[in-house]
This record gives structure tokens, sequence and C-alpha cells, in this order.
């Protein structure tokens, strides 16, 4: 795998400029997961389901050619103040790791020219990559304020 590739895998990941994300999910307590600092602020769980929705929504655009948008906001944002229980937790992370997963397998995948126009549409595929890194890292920002808000980050 070529040097360029090997960034976009890394930044995807997390680290480098930030703390990685697996790290940054450990150890969330389960009564905190689903509590607002604020009203104005959202939750660790809102925040991970929103990127968890829109990091899919993200990869199924540039893969699956019958892509059909989701409504906004409804289908990017879980219910505001949604109390998961460990079932929805373990869904929201389980499959924001795999969809990050599906990115990485993407920047990886040496057949597809990252630069190349994704088939019907004016966008690369590294653009969609690289709004998945920058969605995300600015979501897992929230995410780390949020836990610092509630006493819940060392």
């Amino acid at each position: 795998m070529d040097v360029f590739r090997e960034h976009i895998v890394k930044s995807i990941k997390g680290g480098q400029a930030f703390i990685p994300y697996k790290k940054a999910l450990e150890g969330v307590k389960p009564e905190l997961r689903g509590v607002r600092p604020n009203k104005a602020i959202h939750s660790v769980y809102e925040e991970l389901e929103h990127m968890r929705l829109a990091q899919k929504d993200l990869l199924d655009f540039a893969l699956d050619p019958d892509w059909k948008p989701a409504e906004w906001p409804k289908g990017y944002w879980p219910e505001p103040g949604h109390r998961p229980t460990e079932e929805e937790w373990m869904k929201t992370l389980n499959g924001f790791m795999k969809d990050m997963n599906r990115a990485v397998k993407l920047a990886e995948d040496t057949d597809i020219d990252l630069l190349s126009i994704v088939p019907q549409t004016e966008n690369s595929y590294l653009r969609e990559l690289m709004i998945i890194i920058e969605h995300n890292s600015y979501h897992f920002g929230k995410i780390l304020d949020i836990r610092k808000s509630l006493g819940d980050w060392k």
C-alpha cells in the first residue's frame, strides 16, 4: 500500500493529531451515555449514533449504486434525549466500528482510484473519505468535551 493510502487509513482510525476513536469511547459510564450536560449539548450516545448514521450513509453513497439518502434530520440523528439500552449502545458502537473498517477497506483497495469520481456523482472517493475523517474528528472532539463536562474523562 502506498504512503498516501496509509495516511488516509491512519486518519480514518483516529490518532495522530487526536485521540484514537476506540480509546475515546472506552469506559463511557452506562448511566451517562444518554445524559446531556445541558439542553443545548447532545449526549455521547446522540453524537456517536449520528456519527454511525452519517458514516454509513457516506460509505453507501460511494459504494452502493442504489443508495438513497435518508430524511434530514430524522434519518441522521437519534431521538433527542434518548437514553440507550446496553443493546442499543452496543449496536451503535459496533456499527460505527464496522463502518470505520469499511472506510479503511475502501482506502486500502488499490482497485479503486481514490481520485476517480464515484459513478453517477460529481464526488471522488477521496472526497467521501475526507468527509468521514473530518466529520468523525469533529464529533469525537465533542464527545470528549461531553465526557469531560460529565466528569467521565480522565
